[in-house]
């Protein structure tokens, strides 16, 4: 009864919407962040906000971050994901910037203290206190293992369309960086991420139950089976390959995902020979997430972001721009403009938060961006 009143309700909001923004990303505010709602976040969106985010497995994270991020300290001086996980308090150091990715990243995400030992008195203390912190302030969390069950789960809670929730996967690796794990690695990969992994054990639970109440296995297996067949069907529309591809072999810049680490990120190329309506709906489910952020910055904040531009250039007219950065450079112009914003005073707290939620320009619901 609760999700049928939400769906009623967000018809009501949708079909009453003044803002002109396509259908389904009205209203919605997305984007890779700390993801606590008491944090930045929840002060410039309105009360009613539905708030879900998407876990994914200790192991498989781990492993995904070893390579990505192999460049920050606690990594940077080990040979080996083992060497690491055996020695893992002598090469961790909290107090380095970026040391977070190595240890219980799924909490720090949360906004919780992530330097929390196995062995810690108060671990399973901490891990429930999370875990009733994340339950009372999230409407939904989600299981990247489980994509497409995570969408359809999705779909129903916001009363969406299948064809609402149709992606791409986005920042996958190449199968020539990913390496399989020993049943010992990933013991210890659990035993040094123990808070990660009572969270993760304790949502993994829970979005089964919430499939068999809201959905029902048989219902989950044919809509599940439907979104594939779309998939497979807009990716022999949109895609020159008919699936990813190596960063060397992708034609448009614009497309190509920013490499990081020992990872090899995977991308697409467009087909070539499709409309003009449907070439904009493709170019949005496989742009990566930094040029996408380059393109939302750049609508929200045009005069900033032309404004560092043109200095960009004047500056260094001869170098050779990046996506990173630009990116960085609209990163700046939000930044001055988040300090314009607090330096200005309304006269009327709720005109405020309209006119801030006004400005979160919508990201596609559609594009699935998580690191693999």
């Amino acid at each position: 009864m609760r999700y049928l009143q939400v769906c009623e309700e967000r018809a009501l909001q949708q079909a009453s919407h003044s803002v002109d923004i396509p259908h389904p990303a009205r209203g919605l505010y997305c984007h890779s962040d700390l993801c606590h709602p008491p944090g930045k976040v929840a002060k410039v969106m309105p009360e009613d906000t539905f708030y879900f985010s998407i876990l994914r497995h200790p192991v498989a994270m781990m492993e995904s971050i070893f390579v990505y991020y192999k460049s920050i300290q606690a990594f940077h001086k080990t040979q080996s994901l083992d060497n690491f996980l055996d020695n893992s308090w002598k090469n961790y150091n909290s107090s380095i910037t970026n040391n977070q990715y190595a240890h219980n990243i799924l909490a720090f995400d949360f906004g919780f203290d992530n330097n929390v030992a196995a062995g810690a008195v108060d671990l399973e203390e901490r891990a429930s206190m999370a875990i009733a912190t994340i339950e009372r302030e999230f409407h939904l969390i989600l299981l990247s293992e489980y994509f497409d069950e995570s969408m359809i789960l999705l779909k129903h809670a916001l009363c969406w369309s299948l064809e609402d929730v149709v992606s791409f996967k986005l920042n996958s690796r190449s199968e020539q960086t990913r390496h399989p794990l020993s049943p010992n690695t990933a013991e210890k990969i659990k035993r040094w991420n123990a808070l990660d992994w009572r969270i993760y054990l304790h949502f993994n639970t829970t979005f089964w139950h919430k499939i068999d109440s809201l959905v029902g296995q048989e219902q989950m297996k044919k809509e599940v089976y439907h979104l594939r067949e779309l998939q497979a069907k807009l990716a022999n529309s949109c895609l020159k390959d008919g699936g990813a591809v190596d960063p060397s072999l992708i034609k448009d810049a614009g497309l190509k995902p920013f490499q990081y680490g020992a990872a090899v990120i995977e991308g697409y190329n467009l087909n070539p020979h499709i409309d003009r309506q449907t070439k904009i709906k493709c170019q949005r489910l496989i742009t990566p997430e930094l040029q996408y952020t380059n393109r939302l910055y750049t609508q929200q904040f045009p005069k900033l972001a032309a404004k560092h531009q043109q200095e960009t250039r004047a500056v260094a007219p001869q170098r050779k721009r990046s996506v990173r950065t630009d990116i960085a450079g609209i990163a700046w112009a939000r930044k001055a403009h988040h300090r314009h914003v607090k330096k200005s005073k309304f006269s009327n707290q709720k005109s405020q938060k309209a006119s801030t939620s006004s400005l979160l320009t919508h990201i596609e619901a559609k594009n699935q961006t998580s690191m693999t």
